[in-house]
């Protein structure tokens, strides 16, 4: 049966139920050519913006696939939808950014801004586009260039300049941000339609963030009140930028030209207008960033799935050895991790206590997970939908498998030119209009260029200022926690502090019919969240034959508005003039990122995020007893605050050699809250590239970017795996027809340099393509079959719920599914690297607790080896790539090609797979005020 790829929110305006015939019609011509009329959008102003104080000397460049303006009338989508003809800037960037998979290796400094583009400040006056005084207003103006549509954003007061951000904002994601502020509500279906896919999202989110508009205001409240003077800054920016988005609305409102997707949702009447498009509000914009920082930005979790694979192992090996077991595959420091900060230091976290205290193990078959939907109705109760909230459920309630992005920064030391050197970008999928958006912003105490996330664009949150650049990558470590509340009077009381304390019940219904965009029959359902002072309630069990709830407690929860000052101090250039300043800066930021910088003469890194103080003996990858002795150290309920570890313990560091990063493990003794972070991961990639450079000297931006880019097309089991099984393979003779043609042609990959790249630019067919159809049939297959008879099946399947085999780039994975370009973090690679060295009796550091495959025993482990890649070499290409909605089944080009997935109107076409970030940036500062 073909693989179908998920309909995510409004993936379905590709081809919509009832456009095709209506396209066809001469009749959408006269439609197209009278929606074609009110598109002139504000009164222009005639003066440029002037550039203003830039370090860069010309050598700052970006990119932002698939183009700047991710907002298409009504008529630009039925023009899209029948001729594939793309709005203006809405697709510019792509090509240029697809190119550099078969670009890179002829690249040099000149031809850099041929795949990314020009991030100096200001706008040449022969390159505007159009200047714009939004609403009348004299004290901003917005800018756009003729090559990429971006928003260059100058105001001569620091309201103008924030309305102006949200007026530009408005203009380029308006659609976009309304999605995501309901998925942040728990609320797409009925704004969106009732698409499966929609319905698991905002379950998935919903059960991380159940929040009350209470709540929400809250946490606007607190943040203002703990920051003094930046906090009511902060509050008057997002007034100032709320009102800029507002009249954006009721411009485009009374001129007919807001997004078409309000129509094909039903919001509005392409006639009459009839309908509303909703004001935006504070507490949206804190729904917002609740789902990004779900996404990217809050480690930890999944301590009962821990919980249940440490029982695993404990009956199948018994508790003393089962534990070793369980423990050498969690890799928690494991030895011959990659890290970013590796001159030695040693930052210790969440480190494994030598006398856990507080833990609170269900007893073996008792987990079972607390539901969220109730009341299904019409579409709702369909198979497909219960079984989209089985997914949304198990990606909710498992360890933080978030990471993504990646960074490579080289000190001055070893560049050309003596300045450093960064090469960086987050990795947050491929979407159509994309998640972030790019502007320049120049204001009052704001100075900078770079990405923003849709609908958080009062400041840049990554990008450059003055003299300097900054980035960021996932993190991941622990800030989650699980207790177990001890149940008492009924299912919906515990016992918090010795006292019966009565859950607290937050619940909401959704309903939906179809619309144009979405087809789904009507449907409703209530989804419901059990809240306790420890956080929502997630599974039920029974510890020490008591009745519990276990519950989730993030410390970020309630706080999702805090990290604003910290990105209002990066737009600041008055705050930030140095690595010190920036490591301050970062430091109000309470998500897990890694955090890189550059100037002309330093760079630096901090991680950030708030690590919550665990009371003495906590182990925290298991739950504990929600009592007083084990939880967070001077932790207050009511405000979900506490003690948080001390900048110092946080790995940082100024002026190392160099930083990569790839959500990779951060420091000697770090605790990373993934798995897999063990001899063989992602961060290996770029760590063996820039090593080399950094050790040959001479670093240009040009040999940056190619690690990078050369990086970004590698098979990270064929380059760090797949050697070390093809010699356990040839320690005898192959015999065998089929494996030695097999055997040779994984090879000849190999010495080819193991990528998985086009014969030409744009051929569309891989070169080695019998060896990479090879290893993606056999990698599942020898995982399997070197490890589940040692394990045992039970143990097995614990251990892949904790850390899937395979991340493959045509497989569905990771938040945003098939076609999303990032592969290779999670996965069983360092487990096979480790036991096949210890096979072939090389020395292992971190080692398996136990010998897998074939026993430990070079001869048997030859045998399963051999007898695996033969059945995968009898696999055809249609099996390994049985096809989507995107692509034909066989098609191994089109199965791991990267796709915009629509969340809107407009679609655009596949590029060739690269592993790389989605914004990124090329910098080499040449100054420094």
């Amino acid at each position: 049966m073909p693989r179908r790829t998920p309909r995510t929110i409004l993936d379905r305006l590709r081809t919509p139920r009832r456009f095709p015939k209506f396209l066809m019609g001469a009749s959408v011509c006269v439609l197209i050519a009278g929606l074609l009329t009110p598109l002139s959008q504000a009164i222009a102003a005639d003066t440029p913006a002037a550039a203003a104080n830039d370090y860069c000397g010309s050598q700052c460049s970006d990119i932002l696939p698939a183009g700047q303006n991710g907002n298409a009338t009504l008529a630009e989508i039925l023009l899209n939808q029948a001729f594939g003809t793309q709005p203006a800037h809405a697709d510019d960037q792509l090509a240029p950014y697809g190119n550099l998979a078969s670009g890179y290796s002829a690249l040099t400094d000149a031809k850099i801004n041929d795949f990314f583009r020009d991030a100096s400040f200001g706008v040449p006056a022969d390159q505007v586009e159009s200047t714009l005084k939004p609403a009348g207003r004299t004290d901003v103006t917005i800018v756009r260039d003729k090559k990429t549509g971006v928003p260059h954003i100058t105001g001569t007061t620091r309201y103008g300049t924030e309305f102006g951000a949200g007026y530009a904002a408005a203009q380029d994601r308006l659609w976009l941000m309304d999605v995501f502020r309901h998925v942040g509500r728990g609320q797409l279906t009925p704004f969106a339609g009732g698409a499966a896919s929609n319905q698991g999202l905002e379950q998935e989110f919903w059960r991380h963030a159940p929040y009350t508009e209470a709540d929400l205001q809250a946490q606007i409240d607190s943040a203002v009140a703990d920051n003094g003077a930046r906090g009511q800054q902060a509050l008057a920016d997002v007034r100032a930028y709320l009102a800029g988005i507002n009249s954006y609305i009721d411009a485009s409102d009374s001129g007919r030209y807001f997004p078409g997707e309000y129509v094909l949702t039903g919001h509005k009447d392409s006639i009459t207008n009839a309908g509303t498009i909703e004001h935006f509000k504070e507490t949206d914009l804190v729904a917002l960033a609740s789902v990004i920082g779900a996404l990217f930005g809050s480690g930890g979790g999944g301590e009962v799935n821990n919980a249940v694979s440490l029982l695993a192992a404990q009956s199948k090996y018994g508790v003393e050895e089962g534990t070793k077991v369980w423990e050498s595959f969690r890799e928690r420091n494991d030895p011959e991790a990659v890290l970013t900060v590796h001159n030695g230091e040693s930052f210790p976290y969440a480190t494994r206590p030598a006398t856990p205290q507080g833990a609170a193990l269900p007893t073996a078959g008792t987990v079972t997970e607390e539901p969220l939907v109730y009341d299904r109705t019409g579409s709702a109760a369909t198979a497909t939908a219960t079984g989209t909230t089985a997914s949304a459920t198990a990606s909710a309630l498992s360890s933080a498998r978030r990471g993504m992005s990646n960074a490579l920064v080289v000190s001055g030391k070893s560049t050309a030119s003596g300045h450093p050197i960064a090469v960086f970008g987050p990795q947050t999928g491929y979407f159509a209009p994309q998640l972030l958006m790019l502007q320049e912003i120049q204001g009052p105490g704001l100075s900078a260029r770079g990405a923003s996330f849709a609908g958080l664009s009062m400041y840049v949150e990554l990008g450059r200022g003055q003299d300097y650049a900054w980035s960021a990558t996932t993190s991941g470590q622990d800030i989650i926690d699980t207790y177990a509340v001890e149940l008492c009077q009924d299912d919906t009381h515990y016992l918090y502090r010795g006292t019966c304390t009565a859950m607290a019940k937050v619940e909401q219904t959704n309903a939906w019919k179809p619309t144009t965009a979405d087809g789904t029959a009507a449907g409703s359902y209530r989804m419901q969240v059990w809240r306790t002072k420890y956080g929502p309630v997630t599974h039920r069990a029974t510890v020490d034959g008591k009745k519990v709830a276990y519950t989730t407690l993030r410390s970020s929860y309630l706080h999702e508005a805090d990290s604003i000052i910290g990105f209002q101090m990066l737009n600041d250039p008055d705050y930030v003039k140095s690595p010190q300043t920036f490591q301050a800066a970062v430091q109000h930021i309470n998500y897990t990122f890694n955090w890189f910088y550059a100037d002309a003469q330093h760079t630096a890194y901090y991680n950030s995020g708030d690590n919550p103080v665990r009371a003495t003996g906590v182990d925290a990858e298991f739950p504990v007893w929600a009592q007083a002795a084990y939880e967070w150290k001077n932790w207050t309920p009511t405000t979900n605050t506490a003690d948080y570890t001390p900048a110092s313990a946080h790995p940082n560091s100024i002026d190392q050699d160099y930083y990569i990063s790839w959500n990779n493990k951060q420091a000697k003794d770090y605790t990373t809250a993934p798995w897999g972070n063990g001899s063989v991961h992602r961060g290996n990639l770029l760590e063996d590239r820039v090593k080399k450079l950094v050790t040959a000297g001479g670093v240009t931006r040009a040999s940056l970017t190619k690690a990078m880019a050369d990086a970004a097309l590698a098979d990270l089991r064929a380059e760090d795996v797949l050697p070390k099984l093809l010699q356990v393979i040839k320690s005898s003779p192959v015999t065998d027809t089929t494996a030695a043609a097999a055997v040779t042609k994984l090879s000849d990959w190999v010495t080819a340099g193991a990528r998985r790249k086009e014969t030409s630019a744009g051929s569309k067919t891989y070169a080695n393509a019998d060896a990479i159809r090879l290893l993606d049939a056999w990698w599942p297959a020898l995982v399997k079959a070197e490890f589940e008879p040692g394990l045992g099946s039970d143990l097995y399947t614990a251990m892949t719920a904790n850390l899937p085999v395979d991340e493959a780039p045509s497989a569905g994975h990771g938040p945003t599914g098939s076609h999303a370009g990032s592969s290779f973090q999670y996965g069983w690679w360092s487990y096979v690297h480790k036991d096949i060295r210890a096979v072939l009796g090389e020395s292992v550091q971190g080692g398996l607790a136990k010998p897998y495959c074939g026993g430990g025993t070079l001869s048997a482990c030859r045998d399963i080896l051999i007898g695996t890649l033969k059945t995968a070499a009898g696999r055809t290409a249609a099996q390994v790539y049985p096809g989507d909605d995107l692509c034909s089944a066989g098609d191994q080009w089109c199965a791991d090609s990267v796709n915009q997935r629509t969340l809107g109107g407009i679609k655009h076409g596949k590029i060739s797979w690269q592993n790389r970030p989605t914004y990124q940036q090329v910098v080499e500062f040449t100054s420094h005020r």
